[in-house]
């Protein structure tokens, strides 16, 4: 009986070591889990954007969520509800009084948003830029296409197109900080690479399909043998496709070239309507931004001791998202899987 009970003593023993040593292994697992690039769910952060809901933020919004989950923080995104600077600052500042993380914005006007982009900053709320920037303003750094890059590789298609041909024209939004590069890419290659191609129009689409449509049946009544057209949106190049295919007459059809990977422009070039689109990376704009607010938060931005002192390295103030040209041929890799 004596035995017996040392035997449960001994038993007894040894699974409380177990226990203990257990203990002691998921301790020192912790760090791996709670350490590191390992934020805490109450920190929000927000995007804002304008146009909200439209298909060309949903790529976007899933890169910020993805960075989200791996950094275990929060998100809210949020913005106006129209192509319109006053309605978006609105919402910008009706953002900054909730003091968010950090904020994400795709500044639909550069110069009207510049004031309160600043105001977030000198609150202490980390601010980056995507897609559209706003030069002048406080924020910490810009993550999207180089557009002057895009006007250029449209310009360069366009002449593919063409044989380096005849008269071309642009679809635009002039106020709005992105558009303005692609189109002066686009316009200072035509006019530097191809002296048998000429720009005869630049016209306001103002980012909406009607105006686009009405800016594009101008340019076909008084340049009847134009060669293309350039949109440097997306709504823009559906509107220029059904003025195209609405326009009588037998003379050429102008090549079009639009911007960006939504079904509707995909379908579109799928159908030969548009010749070719860009395509931006816009999962990497939201991954990004999401990334940088998060180090901007924790104050692990640029530090020239970063390398020598083995800290977390600088966060960059520019990021080339990249850019694709879609056409017929590869249509089908760009839409959403």
């Amino acid at each position: 009986m004596k035995k017996l009970g040392l035997v449960y003593v001994l038993l007894i023993g040894i699974f409380v070591l177990y226990v203990l040593n257990y203990k002691q292994q998921g301790n020192a697992a912790d760090p791996w889990e709670t350490t590191g690039l390992r934020g805490n769910i109450e920190d929000k952060y927000v995007m804002v954007t304008f146009q909200i809901g439209i298909d060309y933020w949903k790529s976007v919004l899933k890169g910020f969520e993805d960075a989200a989950e791996e950094l275990n923080v929060s998100v809210e995104y949020h913005g106006s509800t129209q192509h319109n600077a006053s309605e978006q600052m609105t919402v910008l500042e009706q953002t900054i009084a909730k003091k968010p993380a950090g904020i994400a914005i795709s500044a639909v006007n550069s110069k009207l948003l510049t004031a309160t982009i600043n105001k977030a900053v000198e609150s202490g709320i980390p601010v980056v830029l995507f897609d559209s920037g706003a030069e002048g303003s406080k924020a910490y750094s810009f993550l999207g296409t180089d557009n002057y890059n895009a006007g250029t590789k449209a310009a360069d298609k366009m002449a593919e197109l063409t044989g380096g041909k005849g008269e071309v024209a642009i679809i635009t939004t002039p106020d709005q900080h992105n558009h303005q590069e692609r189109t002066d890419g686009f316009t200072n290659t035509i006019r530097s690479k191809y002296p048998q191609m000429k720009l005869v129009a630049v016209k306001d689409g103002r980012g909406d399909q009607v105006a686009s449509r009405e800016a594009a049946e101008q340019l076909l009544v008084r340049y009847p043998q134009l060669a293309g057209i350039f949109a440097t949106e997306s709504n823009g190049g559906i509107g220029v496709a059904e003025a195209v295919e609405a326009a009588p007459g037998s003379g050429p059809v102008p090549q079009i070239i639009s911007f960006d990977t939504d079904k509707g422009t995909l379908d579109l070039v799928k159908e030969g309507k548009i010749a070719a689109t860009m395509a931006q990376g816009t999962w990497n704009m939201g991954y990004w931004s999401l990334t940088e607010l998060f180090h901007l938060h924790r104050d692990l931005e640029a530090d020239p001791e970063a390398y020598a002192n083995n800290k977390p390295l600088p966060v960059p103030d520019s990021v080339d998202t990249g850019i694709d040209v879609v056409t017929r041929q590869n249509v089908d890799n760009y839409y959403a899987k």
